[in-house]
């Protein structure tokens, strides 16, 4: 209770008189200490209230001010003396002292027992603080009942709103709204810059914390929500919750521990869910369903429709040069790509998420064209690269696929936005969008290992390949000509400017080497791959 309250509510004090720091009467008494020993100090707490007879200082008046001193250093609630018997009068500079730090100094009559001041007022405190917390329990369990009656937490927002008469509203831990007790109020505020730009409401060591927007001059109290995530987000309290006033706050209290308890179960759900769709998903891209009617039907169960077009974007977390342990980097991977799909609902709410290992897989629903991804999805993702690298220091990097015309074409369109990844990540790029695309040949014959390029050009032209250097290339190139020229021998004998017969000749010869019919379908394919190897080779 407050110095003012004691006056009002303890009869021991009703004969008593606050003679200096009257300025100091709000000052909060958590407890009594009752004691005559000259290292008194040492042992006072914030918020206490001492009485005592002064019997210490009896010889050593002026050690009075030592020890008022000492309790305003110690945050103490005030000191009642018992004038009158052992120190007659208080000094003018305690006095003087006590009204410049505002330190409440009463003084108490000489017929009063100290047992009695401290027993009738430790039983104020004790009933005050009995019927505090009563009041507590009961609002636990109204706002348990408001919730298991299945009424939600927006109901209980309102409940709260008119019992505290201050607007509430809920955010996430990322300072998104997620409900508020006026459907209107989030407008007015929003904090999710806050988060974005590293601002955190809650300081260490305090059960709440206040602040004010420079913006719209509002004063907003935040009580963090915890479970066993630590802080999962906050209620709002739109204006000052003080610290006078511990039944408001407890009822503020029993809301957050309510609303923990219903976090914790929509999380446990919301978990179940997203195990569910990601075992579908990879069931998907390791073909094990038995058939594509199969697909169709189960993605109906998670409102995918197989004629929708979509876009598959994959992202993973670029390397991270601290060095964390397995469960931590697993955690922090988790806890990024859960922001990513709370993030990317708000903008697309028809987008649908998975999880496949280390990378997070989105389905883009596109509507239009092509155009449409470079217009929408392409500016969110580098939004979402900058706000991941502004919240947790963190950055990722994003592979795109081809337009899927349907669903069943995911399969492809996964391995397509990974293989963009992977292009991306072999380039030693970091926080990038690479968007797939399709190989030509010379791209295709780069993946394969040298070695086993070599074997099959020198398989493929036999002799031809180890013969003299100008016959070689005389008869290496009238053999290109032919084949660029679809096997018309006119055509080849105009370009290289020689005689038709020349042209037969070099070709049987050519026949003759590699031991093969230049007019079989399947030794010519292999002839133009091995002309595209000795370019590459450059053999």
């Amino acid at each position: 209770m407050k110095i003012s309250d004691l006056f009002r509510s303890v009869p021991a004090f009703q004969s008593a008189r606050l003679v200096a720091g009257q300025k100091g009467k709000d000052r909060e008494v958590y407890s009594m200490n009752m004691m005559d020993a000259p290292d008194i100090a040492d042992y006072l707490k914030p918020n206490e209230l001492l009485v005592t007879t002064a019997y210490h200082l009896k010889d050593k008046p002026n050690d009075l001010l030592e020890l008022v001193q000492s309790m305003v250093n110690r945050q103490c609630a005030g000191l009642a003396i018992k004038t009158k018997r052992f120190l007659h009068e208080i000094p003018h500079e305690v006095l003087a002292f006590a009204n410049k730090m505002e330190f409440p100094l009463i003084e108490l009559p000489i017929h009063i027992a100290l047992g009695d001041v401290v027993t009738q007022t430790l039983s104020r405190i004790l009933d005050k603080r009995t019927n505090e917390l009563l009041q507590a329990i009961e609002t636990h369990q109204k706002f348990t009942e408001h919730i298991m009656s299945g009424k939600g937490i927006s109901s209980l927002l309102k409940n709260l709103s008119s019992i505290i008469r201050h607007p509430v509203l809920l955010l996430d831990k990322y300072l998104r709204v997620i409900s508020s007790s006026h459907p209107d109020f989030h407008l007015l505020v929003d904090l999710t810059d806050l988060h974005k730009n590293g601002y955190r409401l809650f300081l260490q060591k305090t059960p709440y914390s206040c602040f004010s927007l420079l913006g719209n001059k509002k004063t907003f109290s935040a009580f963090p929500i915890y479970t066993h995530e630590e802080k999962s987000g906050c209620l709002i309290i739109v204006g000052t919750i003080p610290f006078s006033k511990p039944s408001l706050v407890l009822t503020v209290e029993q809301a957050t521990n309510v609303i923990a308890f219903e976090f914790m179960k929509e999380k446990a759900l919301k978990q179940y869910g997203k195990r569910v769709r990601n075992e579908f998903f990879n069931n998907i891209i390791e073909g094990a369903f038995h058939s594509q009617e199969e697909i169709v039907i189960k993605a109906k169960e998670f409102q995918i429709e197989n004629e929708q077009p979509y876009v598959c974007v994959v992202g993973k977390l670029d390397e991270n040069l601290a060095s964390l342990s397995f469960i931590q980097s697993q955690k922090e991977i988790d806890m990024i790509f859960e922001w990513i799909e709370d993030e990317t609902k708000v903008c697309f709410p028809s987008v649908h998420h998975f999880v496949k290992g280390t990378t997070c897989v989105s389905l883009f629903p596109i509507s239009q064209s092509w155009n449409e991804f470079h217009t929408t999805v392409f500016p969110f993702l580098k939004e979402l690269q900058y706000k991941i690298k502004n919240t947790y220091n963190r950055t990722i990097s994003f592979g795109v696929s081809n337009l899927c015309t349907q669903f069943l074409d995911v399969q492809k369109g996964f391995k397509e936005a990974l293989e963009a990844l992977q292009i991306g990540q072999l380039a030693n790029h970091h926080q990038f969008i690479q968007i797939y695309r399709r190989k030509d040949i010379s791209e295709l014959l780069q993946m394969i290992p040298p070695d086993y390029l070599k074997t099959f050009y020198y398989e493929t032209f036999q002799k031809l390949a180890l013969s003299s250097t100008n016959e070689r290339d005389m008869l290496l190139q009238t053999l290109f000509v032919f084949l660029e020229n679809h096997g018309q021998i006119s055509e080849t004998a105009k370009k290289l400017y020689v005689h038709r017969n020349t042209v037969i000749y070099r070709l049987e010869k050519c026949e003759e080497l590699i031991q093969k019919d230049l007019k079989d379908p399947e030794t010519t394919f292999r002839l133009r791959l091995a002309f595209r190897i000795k370019h590459l080779l450059h053999l």
